[in-house]
């Protein structure tokens, strides 16, 4: 990427997060906004919801509200934000239901969706430009839940987070050659509004808690800064010793 004095720098960079007003999306962009990046931001929400999710630290970026899930919007989102130099996908859905239940495959459909159309979508319409400029960086988000079934989330979070591990390599593979990194993170348990009300205890995790969303997104922001330039392919656990492998 660009050359700085620091190796964390992301001054001059481009940077879409997609996710961005929920808990780990918001952190990842007000992080990549102190360390210097121009944002574009994207989220369900309603851009001046997104905005305010984020507070100062939106000032200056470009909201879009956007389903992951719809190809048709993600590519005309791409074909008006210009170059983007790195793509931080933190767009995802974790229904706590029965798969057993009545109704469940609809459940289902919609985690696929969300969670592996969606990251299809958006390496589809982003890879191509940056493999033309011949650097870029994408992060995906995983899941411990991925490597070993998770703490407390259904078969469709499960698979479809392994599923992503597996696609992070595939994707990796394809964009070295054209300079593009590819990584994803596998965050154990955060404290978003994702797992509140969950059951999660405290108690039952090594460090005697969940993550916080900004410790995740210091793992993106590094992921996408200079000091990052020779890694490509990695899932990186951000756990808290939950699992090993």
């Amino acid at each position: 990427m660009n050359d700085t004095s620091s190796p964390f720098s992301l001054a001059g960079q481009t940077i879409l997060i997609t996710g961005a007003a929920g808990g780990i999306g918001a952190a990842t962009a007000r992080l990549c906004a102190a360390q210097g990046a121009t944002l574009i931001l994207a989220d369900l929400l309603e851009p001046g919801e997104i905005a305010a999710r984020i507070g100062p630290a939106a000032d200056g970026a470009v909201c879009h509200r956007l389903d992951i899930s719809q190809r048709a919007a993600v590519e005309a989102l791409a074909a008006g934000a210009g170059p983007v130099d790195a793509l931080i996908d933190m767009a995802a859905i974790c229904p706590f239901d029965d798969w057993m239940a009545e109704g469940w495959d609809e459940s289902l459909e919609r985690v696929l969706a969300v969670n592996i159309r969606g990251p299809i979508n958006l390496t589809r319409a982003f890879l191509p430009g940056m493999a033309a400029r011949r650097r870029g960086r994408i992060v995906l988000c995983g899941s411990v839940a991925g490597w070993m079934g998770g703490v407390a989330s259904g078969p469709h979070y499960a698979f479809s987070k392994g599923g992503l591990h597996a696609f992070t390599r595939w994707l990796a593979r394809r964009g070295a050659p054209d300079g593009v990194l590819v990584n994803a993170i596998a965050p154990g348990p955060v404290e978003t509004p994702m797992t509140a009300g969950q059951g999660y205890r405290p108690g039952q995790f090594p460090l005697g808690r969940l993550a916080a969303p900004e410790e995740i997104a210091a793992a993106a922001a590094f992921l996408v800064s200079p000091g990052a330039g020779y890694v490509s392919g990695a899932v990186l656990d951000v756990n808290g010793a939950v699992h090993y492998r």
